[in-house]
């Protein structure tokens, strides 16, 4: 009776948890370049259950597996491209294939982004606008002076008279695996190496690889899991109570 609270409680718990992420997914689906969480549930602490003679316990019969609680495994992040949209904006920039954007924090903590959505500080410097100054191939950071500028598939960015003002820098990761976000949304935990092939789109912006309709369908498949494990939960609290009320009695 017990073990089924713990069962119920760890569901909704979980569930709690699925349930932000996919309203974190849903939240950013129109963030550019955000990419997409996925929930992964695995079981906590499996046990090993047996069975022992009636008569003596000297040895045991396995009858098979059983978990107390489930629990939230990882949070997987999907870094599938997302769907290249035409802005022709002058500071645009969208990476067609993998890499990522690198920002110089004041700080001087370097964080990567797939969001080329970008401006110029009041010192010339190519930047995120109040996060950080991206960097360029050379892995120094990109200064262009002016917001009249054309760039080509490599990264390039020239002024209108033709003049090379730098190239853009595009890094990529042996494992993924090891990046995490902060709290400011940008990618940390790894450094990145220059990608000198990525592929460049200027005036372009990555959208979103987060699909609206999985996630509602997911949000409503757990809303349903915990709702049910709420309404289990409220018939072994009533039992509970007969036990102690009324077996108990007798």
């Amino acid at each position: 009776m017990f073990k089924g609270f713990y069962n119920l409680t760890s569901g909704m718990m979980t569930q709690r948890q699925k349930l932000n992420t996919i309203a974190n997914n849903l939240t950013n689906i129109s963030t550019a370049g955000f990419k997409g969480s996925t929930h992964v549930i695995g079981n906590f602490n499996d046990v090993l259950y047996s069975r022992v003679g009636n008569q003596e316990n000297s040895g045991y019969q396995p009858i098979g597996n059983q978990s107390y609680i489930v629990a939230t495994h990882e949070i997987v992040t999907d870094y599938t491209q997302g769907a290249l949209e035409r802005t022709d904006i002058s500071l645009d920039f969208a990476i067609d294939g993998e890499g990522f954007f690198a920002l110089r924090n004041e700080n001087g903590e370097t964080m990567y982004t797939r969001s080329g959505s970008f401006s110029l500080d009041e010192e010339g410097y190519l930047c995120y606008s109040g996060f950080g100054r991206v960097l360029g191939s050379d892995g120094n950071e990109l200064r262009v002076m002016t917001d009249k500028i054309t760039g080509n598939t490599d990264g390039d960015i020239y002024a209108t008279n033709g003049y090379r003002l730098g190239r853009i820098g595009v890094f990529t990761f042996d494992d993924t695996a090891q990046l995490e976000y902060n709290e400011q949304g940008f990618l940390v935990g790894a450094e990145g190496q220059v990608d000198d092939t990525a592929v460049v789109r200027w005036g372009f912006l990555e959208r979103s690889n987060v699909d609206m309709i999985s996630q509602m369908t997911e949000m409503l498949g757990s809303q349903r899991a915990f709702q049910s494990a709420a309404q289990v939960t409220k018939i072994y609290d009533s039992l509970m109570n007969k036990i102690t009320s009324e077996i108990g009695r007798v």
